[in-house]
């Protein structure tokens, strides 16, 4: 049950991780409103899941960063994905 309940808080969580993403990031993104709230999401799960590997239990400064870092990480291939590198 308790990781039942981390995973639900990192996904509330991660709404809005995904607006601090586009913030860190800032320009236009193809990936819309959606494809943003997604990352934040997925950046949460993934910033929360290695955080807890590497920290344990981290206090609400450093999850909010830890999953701000992970929905950057997240939104990095479709910010490099419209450059074409010659």
């Amino acid at each position: 049950m308790e990781w039942f309940v981390f995973f639900l808080v990192l996904a509330v969580f991660g709404l809005i991780i995904g607006g601090l993403a586009r913030l860190v990031l800032p320009g236009r993104e193809s990936i819309g409103v959606l494809g943003t709230i997604l990352a934040g999401v997925g950046g949460s799960l993934l910033g929360g899941l290695v955080g807890r590997a590497l920290f344990g239990d981290t206090n609400w400064l450093g999850s909010l960063l830890l999953a701000t870092a992970g929905a950057v990480v997240l939104l990095l291939p479709f910010r490099m994905r419209g450059r074409v590198v010659r």
